[in-house]
Order: structure tokens, then sequence, then C-alpha cells
């Protein structure tokens, strides 16, 4: 999933990055309200979590989240705040959030809403026609299974049918990058935007070498699935038919 963090330098806000890490995610962060507003609108996420641990923060935070709406292209966008009342979160859903959390709260039960907000944004995308009589097909859910393939985010695994494979947290980043356009060519820049979010700079060999890991895995465990070297380009993920 890629997520966008916009949180201050902050003890818990230095946890939540962490724990979203460790959750495999393809996650960027930024300090700054403004710039995660600019962030939200140059390319696609899935989920943006802006965290306002202190009381002196929130307003701001309430402030920037009608933006973050219009921004956001579809994101669901998640509140973080510190001590709060009923009437604290109710204010950042009228503003625009689609969940709200205060301090303490369970990174798992805020884990498990993410994950909840993005199958309904992919079920609600997959039911709009898109202008010839049909549904969406190009959701990413939609589409990963015409390839039948499916990730695993619990387990760390691409699955297929009833096969699956143990990846590790930069495989599958670029195996979810990949799985958004299976079929299709995924930039390398993307690729590495994706999968090394918290990298300014990422050595092309890099990415040789997680595709190399990949492809011997696959051809040792689903060798129906295969990635392809797009001259100049980048990659494609293709699952040849049984």
């Amino acid at each position: 999933m890629r997520v966008l963090l916009v949180s201050p330098d902050h003890p818990e806000a230095l946890w939540l990055l962490k724990a979203l890490q460790e959750s495999a995610h393809s996650l960027q962060r930024t300090t700054d309200l403004r710039d995660g507003v600019f962030l939200a609108a140059q390319e696609p996420f899935d989920v943006i979590v802006v965290m306002s641990p202190e009381r002196a923060m929130c307003d701001a935070a309430l402030d920037a989240l009608p933006q973050f709406v219009s921004a956001a292209g579809g994101a669901s966008i998640v509140a973080v705040l510190g001590a709060t009342t009923p009437h604290d979160r109710a204010l950042m859903l009228r503003a625009g959030a689609d969940a709200c959390f205060g301090l303490p709260y369970s990174f798992i039960e805020l884990h498990e809403r993410m994950q909840a907000l993005r199958r309904f944004a992919a079920s609600r995308l997959a039911r709009v026609p898109d202008g010839h009589g049909t549904t969406g097909a190009d959701s990413v859910d939609t589409q990963r299974a015409a390839s039948g393939l499916t990730l695993d985010a619990a387990t760390r695994e691409l699955v297929e049918g009833e096969q699956r494979m143990g990846v590790t947290r930069r495989e599958y980043l670029l195996l979810e990058c990949l799985l958004r356009q299976p079929n299709a060519p995924v930039p390398r820049e993307q690729l590495i935007r994706y999968a090394w979010p918290e990298s300014d700079e990422v050595d092309p060999s890099s990415v040789n070498l997680v595709v190399s890991r990949l492809r011997r895995k696959l051809l040792e465990r689903m060798p129906r699935v295969q990635i392809e070297t797009v001259s100049r380009y980048g990659y494609q993920i293709n699952a040849l038919p049984h």
C-alpha cells in the first residue's frame, strides 16, 4: 500500500513511522502540512495519515484536511490526534477524514482500518462506469484478480491460487508496484520511488538485484509468473496462461 505520513518530529510520530515501515508499506513522510498537500497532488497514494499528537497542532490539521481531500485524488484520509474528545474526532470527520484516532490507540486497529478503507475504495471504483458501459476494471484489486496474483500483507507472500511464495520487504514492495499494472510496463523510476521510499538516491543495480532474486524464486515456485525487462524503460510482470 502506498502511504503518505504527515507528522511532526515527535516520539509518537516516529513510533508510527517505524510501525508503518515494518508493515511492508511504501511509505513517504513529510513533517509539514503544506508539503503534505503538495505531495498528495503529485502522485497517487492509497492512504494519507495526518498526525497531530499535540493539542496545539490539531487546529492546523483541521484547517488542512479539506485541502488534502481536494488533492488526494480519492485516497483515504486517516487523522491521528493526541488526547481527544468525541467532539474533536467528529470535527475531523466533518472536515474530510475517513477515520480518526486519538492517543492512546491500537496500531493493529488503525492498520486494519486502513486496509478496510482501501478495500472499500477499490470496491467503489470497480462499480463506477468507465464511460463505455462497463465498470472500473482499472482498480488495483481488479487488475490483480485478472492476473491471478495477489499479495498477502499479513504473511508477506505472493499468492497464486493455492501456491504461496515468501518474499522480503523490498521484494514485496516491488511486486506490489508491478501488480498495480499487470501485463503492462512500469517505469524504473516509479519502481524506485515505490520500493525505496526512504532513499533519495538508489543505484539502478539495486533494482536489478531485487528483480534477479525474484526471478529465481518465481522460476522455482511459480514458473507461470514472469518479470520481463522493458528495454530503456523498466519492468513488466506477466502471468502466462495455465
